[in-house]
This record gives C-alpha cells, structure tokens and sequence, in this order.
C-alpha cells in the first residue's frame, strides 16, 4: 500500500527526494576528492621513501602565510648539504634541491622555455639535484643515465628530462646526446625519465616530473646564481631514521650558527610526518564539506516530512477506513514510516549513482577515489533520514480517532 502511493505520485515524490539525492551526492564526490588527494598525495611522499628526512628553512608543516621571522631566515646552502653528507653517519644519501624560483610563493611555480634548434616548449621547470637524489629511488629512467658527482663538480653542461619535454623537443628521433637550450645556454641530454602519473591531469602542475628538466646543482646555481634558497633531502641508513633526524637537526644548528637555549630557525621532517600532516588537513576538510553537504539532506528530510504531513492529511478517511477494519497503530506508523523510507532510501541510491559517476568524471582532471565505504554511509544516512523524518507523520497519522477520520472531507 505504501508503495502504491509513492507511485500515484511520482513528480511529488521526486521533488521530495530531490535533497536527499543532493546531499548523498555530494557526500560521494567529497569522499572520493579527499581520499583521492590523500592518496595521491601520500604516494608522492611514500615515493622518495619512508625513511626521508627533509631539511627547510620554513617551519615544518603546511603553512601558507609564514610569518616575517620566518621569511627573513637565511637560505639554506649547498654547503648545509654538504656538512650533512660528510657529518651525518646514519644518512646514506644526502642532496641539495632547488629550483629558480621564490620559496615565499610557492615550491617550483616558475616556468621556463626550452628548445632544440626548431622546437620550443613552454611550461617546463628546470630543477637541480646533486647526483645523490637519483640514489634515493625518486626517479625511474626509461633510457639513458643518470649524471655522475664528477659531472656536478665540474658543472657539466648535462641535462635529464621528462618525458613530455623529450617527446614535444624530439617527437620523430632519439633525445639522448641531443642539444637543448635553456636561458640562452645549450645542454646535452643523458637521460629521459619515465612517465609519471602526474597530480592534477590537465593541468599547469608545477611538480610534474614529466615537463621537468633536472641539472647538476652545481649546473643550475650557474644558470640562475641569484637564486640561493634550497631545500635538502637525505634517506637514513635502514632503522636509523630517528637518529639521522636529530644528526640533521645538530648539524644545521652548528652550521646556521644558532645559540645555545634558542628555537631552531629551520624546520626538519620525516616524509611519514608530512604524511601524518596532510592526512589531517585533509580530514579536517572532508568534515567541513560533509556539515556542509548535509545542509541539503536536512532540507531534504524536512521536505519529506512536509509532503508526509500533507498525506496525512489527504489519506484522513483512508486511515479511518484502515483502523476501523482492524489496523493498529503500529500498522499506521510501519505504514507511513516506509513510505518515508522508501522515498529517501530511493534518494539515496539515485545520489549514489549520480556521486560515482560525476567522481568518474572528474578523475579526467583531478585524482578521485571512492572509498569502499562511502556509498554504504550515504545509503545509510539516506535510510536513517526517512525514519527520523518520517516518525511526526506517522505517528500523526497513528493518533487520528477512526471516527473523526471518517467523517473527515
């Protein structure tokens, strides 16, 4: 009988829903954006190891607006870099990083122009390494080498390139051996990166390896010897990770000359507390939009206790009817209380579809991944908002007195 009525009212019973199919649906493609970006994200940092140690001169953390004392810090060197490697016996590998850019705005958002003689792409990077970071399993070549520490010291004129930068510069022959030219420099290509999944498809990723260009670190100081600021890498030797932090930490201190009794002016991590970091930004998110998704299904449990209401109303004599042939209370209240069920249980089902299939869409640009976990929550609150929603109309329509019911017009 329940059911009979949803279907005598069908455009009523979808406008009805329509909240319910709005909240579940945007429960699905928050929890897919978020555990999608954690994912990609933890697999990023998870890439460089989980035994990586990262030196800043920025307090540890996400941060976007650091305060004056922190912008007004030294620039962490390459001879930071080169005290840990000689200094900190539980590091294996140790590497200076940099790119030509302002740290205050953001990591690696400057972009450049590369060519060969009759190509040119816009919108590569070009960053540099010591020899080291290639030791630390970062990157995967897909031909070529790597440079040597001997070509650091000696600044040679060698590049590694991504992917997309070899195929645009040399779409019909070998990059390897061929000529690229940087800020009015020319370098010799030694090595070609494998593709990597990128961050954001589509878009301008300022970290995408696979539009990057990797010099010497001393290589790039010339190309850009302005630009002093750098961060530092180094893997700790196995189950010394701890240890290798505090040597770090020691280290710096001596080098940057901080006195005794007072804060560090540098911030050092570990990729597991990035990790840990990120993990909670992200969280904090995924709460913030689900209160606000759940504005929708409040107005969509309202809405259906509206249209329950006014039922109630118009099935008077039919309740009347119902109660005087037997129905007990409890069979009015079953009665109302599935059909409000029905309905939102529905809603949430057509947001379910909708939230998978819009969150399939946007993993084109963005990347997406739906929790195991999601559909059976938003399933469920759609269920629970129809019991609770529905308990004043039913229990409306348990209370009418048969006889007043049945003279009702």
């Amino acid at each position: 009988m329940a059911f009979d009525t949803l279907r005598q009212h069908k455009l009523r019973s979808f406008l009805t829903i329509l909240g319910v199919v709005i909240g579940t649906t945007t429960v699905i493609v928050i929890a897919a954006f978020v555990s999608g970006i954690d994912s990609r994200v933890s697999k990023e940092i998870e890439a460089f190891g989980t035994n990586s140690v990262y030196a800043f001169k920025f307090e540890p953390g996400f941060n976007f607006n650091p305060s004056m004392e922190e912008r007004t810090r030294k620039p962490l060197r390459e001879e930071d870099a080169d005290a840990i490697r000689s200094e900190c016996s539980s590091c294996e590998f140790v590497s200076p990083f940099m790119s030509p850019v302002d740290f205050t705005a953001g990591p690696f958002t400057e972009r450049v122009n590369i060519r060969n003689k009759e190509i040119e792409m816009t919108n590569a990077t070009v960053q540099g390494a010591a020899a080291d970071y290639f030791r630390m399993g970062v990157s995967h070549l897909r031909e070529g080498r790597y440079f040597t520490s001997e070509e650091e010291q000696r600044r040679a004129e060698v590049a590694v390139i991504g992917i997309d930068i070899a195929n645009t510069l040399f779409p019909f022959s070998n990059a390897l051996d061929q000529q690229i030219q940087i800020e009015g420099r020319n370098y010799r290509v030694i090595g070609v990166l494998q593709e990597r999944e990128i961050f954001l498809v589509g878009s301008e990723d300022p970290n995408n390896e696979n539009k990057a260009v990797y010099l010497p670190f001393k290589t790039i100081k010339q190309l850009y010897p302005a630009n002093e600021d750098c961060f530092i890498m180094a893997t700790a030797k196995p189950g010394r990770l701890n240890e290798a932090l505090e040597e770090i930490r020691l280290i710096l201190r001596r080098q940057r000359q901080v006195p005794s009794g007072k804060p560090d002016n540098f911030g050092v991590q570990t990729s597991d507390e990035i990790v840990k970091q990120f993990g909670a930004i992200t969280s904090g998110i995924f709460i913030l939009m689900v209160a606000i998704s759940s504005v929708g299904l409040l107005i969509g449990g309202i809405g259906v206790m509206n249209v329950m209401l006014v039922s109630v109303t118009e099935r008077t004599k039919e309740i009347g009817v119902r109660k005087a042939i037997g129905a007990r209370k409890a069979d009015i209240i079953t009665q109302f209380l599935i059909e409000a069920v029905t309905l939102t249980a529905f809603g949430g089902v057509l947001g379910i579809l909708l939230g998978v299939g819009l969150s399939l869409l946007i993993q084109v640009i963005l990347p997406t991944y739906i929790p195991l976990w999601a559909p059976f929550v938003g399933f469920g609150v759609s269920v629970s908002i129809g019991l609770v929603f529905g308990l004043l109309p039913a229990w409306k329509a348990a209370r009418l007195d048969p006889i007043d019911a049945l003279r009702h017009e």
